[in-house]
């Protein structure tokens, strides 16, 4: 399959490595930045190939799909309607990560009897943690709560924010500022992130989780009217919620976006060392009985041979290459648009790019 991969940043080097070396996948890179794609030229074998494009322009953009059956967006969420735009366009089906809930609609619309499929939230949160909840949920006869909670964390964090950036800036403060969807009683609301707060510990680790934008996916509309409550919280270590509430509300760097990615840029270090978090609580009837299930795991960066893979990245990219590869299989719907949700648990985790997280660290100790 040949594959237009769009951005050659954090993650999108990480697909690039991942689907260039099953040998199964033409790679084609594409980034404005040139930098960058030198930076990611240890990604690709030989065969693949390396192309700086002016991405915001949509002559330059349709004009370097042509012959290309698949794109992968792993540019910012402020791109991902422009670019599904052009793929549609260009006949490309159409994989992307984002978070971005108004951006999610737009290319749901999009996908209204279209001749190719577009595949929105191919990640981690949204991605993988969808396809477990709606596993859980398709266990019980009646499901009360289905609590989905992930994080990416410094596995050694040293700051007052106890967080080192492991991703997209942009992806991180959209997440802290845009409404967040859920379901309550039954019915569809809309609740106000950083809000919400709970405390818990996993594996003697204590945590704290808030209300964030985008990481139920299209969950809220396939488990309409088959769960009481649902929500999504993302994981950080207790305090941190509380010093970004300062930021973003008390010095209104809310309104002014650009500035407070500046700030954290400058100020709070990347990582390689980091932890992906995923937890997932499911309580509901089953054969009468009140019942609870939970799902557990971490996932660590590995450094190997001289190789070196953070903890988000293993994550995140996994969750999109399984999508691709399930999808290039004919396991998924090849037209319209396809739910992260589509994707069983049992096909996700023995697919050969999904098997991460079948072999990450099941958390046994819980309170």
């Amino acid at each position: 399959m040949r594959v237009a991969l769009l951005g050659a940043g954090h993650i999108g080097r990480a697909i690039a490595r991942i689907l260039a070396a099953s040998g199964d996948y033409h790679v084609t890179l594409m980034d404005r930045d040139a930098t960058a794609l030198s930076a990611a030229a240890e990604s690709l074998k030989q065969g693949q190939a390396m192309q700086p494009l002016a991405l915001d322009r949509p002559d330059v953009l349709r004009e370097a799909l042509a012959g290309h059956d698949a794109l992968v967006n792993a540019l910012p969420y402020s791109l991902a309607v422009h670019v599904a735009t052009q793929a549609a366009a260009a006949g490309c089906h159409y994989f992307d990560l984002t978070e971005d809930v108004a951006a999610t609609h737009a290319i749901t619309r999009l996908a209204a009897n279209a001749r190719t499929a577009f595949m929105p939230q191919c990640g981690l949160a949204p991605g993988f943690i969808s396809i477990v909840a709606h596993d859980m949920a398709s266990r019980f006869d009646a499901v009360q709560d289905l609590k989905l909670r992930v994080g990416a964390l410094p596995a050694f964090p040293t700051n007052s924010l106890k967080y080192n950036l492991t991703w997209s800036v942009d992806g991180l403060i959209n997440e802290y500022c845009r409404p967040c969807e859920a379901i309550r009683d039954g019915e569809p609301i809309t609740l106000l992130p950083l809000e919400g707060m709970e405390h818990f510990s996993l594996d003697g680790v204590e945590y704290e989780a808030f209300n964030t934008s985008g990481g139920l996916g299209t969950l809220c509309d396939t488990l309409a009217g088959k769960v009481r409550n649902l929500d999504y919280k993302s994981v950080r270590y207790p305090g941190h919620r509380a010093l970004m509430s300062v930021l973003l509300d008390e010095l209104q760097l809310k309104s002014d976006p650009e500035n407070l990615k500046g700030i954290l840029r400058r100020a709070v270090p990347s990582t390689m060392q980091d932890v992906v978090l995923v937890f997932v609580t499911a309580e509901g009837l089953r054969n009468g009985a009140l019942t609870q299930e939970v799902f557990a795991r971490k996932i660590f960066a590995e450094h190997d041979r001289g190789h070196t893979a953070s903890a988000i990245q293993i994550a995140t990219a996994a969750g999109v290459c399984a999508a691709l590869d399930l999808f290039r299989e004919g396991r998924l719907p090849q037209h319209g648009l396809i739910r992260q949700e589509q994707i069983t648990l049992p096909e996700f985790l023995s697919n050969r790019f999904g098997r991460v997280y079948a072999q990450s660290s099941h958390i046994e100790s819980i309170s």
